[in-house]
């Protein structure tokens, strides 16, 4: 069976336990689910990043991530928006100086 292209998108949202972040991580889960059609959450991660002031910060985070049904380079433009719009959705949301938001090209064996 020939593989399948799909556009995957996560979001790394840190750990925090203020309902604002499981607020966030709620909302993501139904936009996902209802836009791509499911979505997968990956809680308890352990991640480190620098601050804006050079220090090291160890961080606790949870993954969240969809696969698109769509080709990644002939939407890449499409992807790159909607990558946008979440990431200044996510810091309306949230106080944090950095949220990491990836996109990719991933193969589903169909």
């Amino acid at each position: 069976m020939p593989l399948s292209e799909r556009a995957r998108i996560e979001v790394y949202v840190p750990d925090l336990p203020t309902p604002g972040y499981q607020n966030l991580l709620d909302t993501l889960e139904q936009e996902f689910t209802y836009t791509f059609g499911g979505c997968t959450i990956i809680r308890g991660l352990h991640g480190s990043y620098l601050s804006q002031n050079g220090l090291p910060v160890q961080d606790r985070i949870n993954m969240i991530y969809t696969d698109a049904s769509i080709r990644f380079d002939p939407n890449l433009s499409s992807i790159s928006r909607f990558t946008d719009k979440l990431k200044q959705a996510v810091f309306d949301a949230l106080q944090e100086e950095a949220v990491l938001i990836a996109a990719s090209k991933v193969y589903h064996a169909t």
